[in-house]
């Protein structure tokens, strides 16, 4: 069965084609997080929402008008990965361009999830095109069936507007860790992403561009490396050897409270779910006191009226900082 989808946007066929096929563009609508090799016979994985992945291989490619993907989720035996087709067509239209879906070859149970799903996300395609920012997606909320990988992919969604709104001017502003400001935090947050990834045998490079890009490239394949990962075996870690487990707690750990320590520096908050830091804090209260010292520092307490990650943040160590002026440091 066949689905077919238009969407109307307020910019070049070359824009519109970036936002359907760039990463760090596709992150800012529809996906956590995204790998795409874009050439005929290439591979894509994206994490649509936490904890569905799609993937497959790039059929076509007409580079500014035409991407044909075959499309299916990773563990989903009833449209297994690249058993679809998604054709993507741009062409320009009075005042900027029409983008016009055709996804063929769904089963009949997989049609209404689908059509919803497109209408969703298209919707928030214009959104972007129109006003630069589709906001949070509401749909990465509050995931289904947490595990400690869907957490992760969770709190990245989550301090990926944080990590949006950074700028060259606020390097050197301060944070709650007193040794990192702005800058060199970004660049830890990359370096934890590597490291963790490395437990579990990948090899992470780390890329070029914005504070958004470079984290969400890291930890991206840092996810997917422990995806695959036996969470009952052991991993070396750090300080010898440790539960592979628990490296994959300090995951979704790192990613959050360092998502904190930024939005504190910048003066914002992280917009995330109770629910979910609820999850990562369960999941870090057995882990966090081993690593007082070194990594965390000893709890202080939190606020009467402090929310659910104030909490997790207080327990791990973090004090908050008074608002700084924007451009201050």
């Amino acid at each position: 069965m066949t689905i077919t989808k238009t969407a109307t946007l307020p910019v070049s066929p070359d824009e519109a084609f970036a936002l359907i096929t760039e990463p760090e563009r596709l992150r800012r609508w529809m996906t956590v997080s995204a790998y795409v090799d874009l050439r005929a016979g290439g591979d894509y994985r994206w994490t649509v929402t936490p904890g569905h992945h799609v993937a497959g291989t790039v059929r076509e490619l007409e580079p500014g008008r035409r991407v044909v993907l075959g499309w299916g989720w990773d563990g989903d035996d009833g449209l297994p990965v690249d058993a679809s087709t998604v054709t993507i067509t741009v062409e320009p239209a009075d005042g900027g361009s029409l983008v016009t879906l055709v996804h063929e070859g769904l089963p009949a149970d997989q049609v209404a999830g689908h059509d919803e799903g497109w209408t969703h996300f298209l919707e928030r395609l214009e959104k972007v095109a129109t006003t630069g920012d589709a906001g949070q997606d509401p749909w990465a909320w509050e995931p289904e069936n947490l595990t400690p990988l869907v957490a992760a992919e969770a709190v990245l969604s989550a301090i990926q507007p944080i990590l949006r709104s950074i700028t060259d001017d606020d390097a050197d502003r301060r944070t709650p860790c007193p040794e990192l400001p702005v800058g060199p935090l970004v660049d830890h947050l990359v370096a934890s992403m590597v490291g963790l990834g490395a437990m579990v045998g990948a090899t992470i490079a780390e890329v070029e561009g914005s504070a958004e890009h470079r984290v969400s490239t890291a930890a991206d394949e840092s996810i997917t490396a422990w995806r695959r990962a036996d969470l009952d075996s052991t991993v070396q870690g750090p300080a010898g050897e440790m539960p592979a487990s628990v490296g994959a707690a300090l995951v979704s750990a790192e990613i959050v409270l360092h998502g904190w320590d930024l939005a504190q520096a910048l003066g914002t908050t992280v917009e995330v779910s109770d629910e979910v830091v609820a999850y990562v804090a369960g999941l870090s209260e057995p882990i966090l006191p081993m690593a007082r010292g070194r990594a965390f520092a000893d709890e202080v307490p939190a606020p009467a009226d402090a929310s659910p990650l104030d909490r997790f943040a207080a327990f791990a160590g973090r004090t908050a900082l008074a608002a700084q002026p924007a451009g201050q440091s």
